[in-house]
């Protein structure tokens, strides 16, 4: 089973649908050797002519026990982007082997490992790991028309309808079923909820990890102000992770202090900034001297950025005098500028810490392991998608209601909400804000549950928040 890059779509022969690569393997849980079966290979999407349009890349993990398969909850995973493969999720929290990157998550020297998951999910159900058209080694039958896949409402099409088939292939429909998604894989999530309720489909729960469903929360665009003052509980971390906090404030225990600059952020800041220009100079220097206490950075900085600190500024500024810049998906990574000068780092140092390693292991895992052969690129992170996608929903996109029309529907599904304080990608006040703005009914707000961990956007790399992770899951999915 050998697949070739695409070509132009005269040298194309139709795509005819291929047989899984299944493989047996073993891993110790709870100090017992158990056996699993793994299963790699691509779901057809098909027109109504029942012509293949699309294949959708999926590797599944069941475990073999002597209970009914039906009575396993079955996790449906995906990470985000949009543009991204599912690799995060399956090599670095879930699946059954991940890739060794320390106790820290930091970027280890090459060459790179993988190790067994000693915190892997397969205990708590079956997992399927999806990667969506235009990523991993999804495309469509014809690559012009990935294109049409690149879209919010169209996403959800089509994962859903892998869903469906996954379902109806291996006779699971009846199995609890569960959604894990990570960034914008929680956009998806929130929507797939609501799709697929109307569809038949009702979740017994879904994982949030690094939520984002409404948009305007992490936007910095112009008469915005929303992002600024949800970062900022965030920032204030990052800054204390790093000491460029007063002695005082760093010497807090960091809950307590995040809860103290959500309070002020949500009120005072906040009535500060819709003033705009109409804030008195009093009012401008009180509201400056707070931010520069909980963020390290100058009073000078911040008037000059009419007290709105953006995202990229703060990443260089914080640490620009040591030539330095914080990582955007996880500010515990830390990286070497080309230069102190500049609005915006060079790179994401903690995207590139994790890409290389991911990226290597993977490679080796799913043929060598996997046995699962094909020329093409695994993509783990696709910028033509990324570019080229798709915001349904106006400037911005909001999949909320979704989850609440979900709820409203299937008041028994249950949320488990992962964040990490360190995540600048999707702060975990941002979700928090879109959770309590959803309009959630008063009696489901107990259904969502809420877990936070010192790390990052993906705080599995830090292993003591993998183990967390997994403890909070665990508790989740045996509710």
């Amino acid at each position: 089973m050998t697949d070739k890059p695409e070509n132009d779509k005269k040298d194309q022969p139709e795509i005819t649908e291929e047989a899984p690569v299944v493989t047996s393997h073993q891993l110790v849980l709870s100090g017992v050797t158990q056996s699993y079966q793994a299963t790699a290979g691509k779901m057809p999407l098909k027109d109504e002519k029942d012509k293949i349009v699309a294949q959708i890349f999926y590797t599944a993990y069941t475990l073999e026990t002597d209970a009914e398969v039906t009575e396993r909850p079955l996790i449906f995973v995906f990470n985000g982007g949009p543009g991204s493969a599912s690799i995060w999720l399956h090599m670095g929290a879930l699946g059954p082997k991940r890739v060794d990157m320390g106790a820290e998550g930091f970027m280890p020297p090459p060459p790179y490992h993988i190790i067994d998951n000693a915190h892997t999910w397969l205990d708590l159900g079956d997992l399927v790991f999806i990667d969506p058209v235009g990523t991993g080694f999804s495309r469509a039958a014809d690559a012009a028309d990935n294109l049409k896949y690149w879209g919010l409402e169209a996403d959800l099409e089509a994962v859903g309808e892998f869903i469906r088939l996954y379902l109806t292939r291996n006779q699971r429909w009846t199995s609890p079923l569960f959604l894990a998604g990570e960034s914008y894989g929680t956009t998806r999530a929130a929507g797939l909820a609501g799709h697929l309720i109307d569809r038949g489909i009702a979740f017994t729960g879904i994982v949030l990890i690094s939520t984002i469903m409404n948009f305007q929360t992490t936007r910095f665009t112009k008469a915005n102000d929303l992002p600024y003052t949800l970062f900022l509980p965030s920032f204030c971390a990052t800054s204390h992770y790093h000491g460029k906090l007063d002695e005082a404030l760093q010497k807090r225990d960091l809950r307590d202090l995040l809860a103290e600059v959500s309070e002020w952020s949500d009120t005072d800041y906040t009535v500060a900034l819709a003033q705009g220009d109409r804030l008195d100079d009093d009012r401008r220097q009180a509201v400056a001297e707070r931010l520069a206490r909980y963020t390290g950075l100058s009073q000078r900085f911040i008037l000059g950025a009419d007290l709105r600190i953006n995202i990229m500024s703060y990443c260089k500024e914080l640490l620009r005098d040591e030539k330095r810049a914080v990582g955007r998906l996880d500010s515990r990574f830390v990286g070497i500028m080309a230069s102190a000068e500049g609005q915006t780092f060079d790179f994401d140092p903690s995207m590139y810490a994790i890409s290389a390693p991911y990226t290597a292991v993977y490679n080796q895992y799913v043929r060598g392991t996997l046995g699962y052969q094909t020329d093409l690129k695994y993509e783990i992170m696709n910028r033509d998608v990324i570019s080229n996608w798709k915001y349904e929903g106006g400037r911005f996109p909001d999949t909320s209601e979704g989850l609440r029309a979900a709820f409203a529907k299937n008041p028994f599904m249950r949320v488990l909400v992962a964040q990490g304080y360190y995540d600048l990608a999707t702060p975990f006040h941002a979700a928090y804000y879109s959770l309590a703005h959803m309009g959630l009914d008063r009696t489901l707000r107990d259904n969502i549950t809420i877990e936070e961990y010192e790390a990052g956007h993906m705080m599995y790399l830090h292993e003591a928040s993998l183990a967390k992770l997994k403890a909070d899951a665990a508790r989740f999915i045996h509710t």
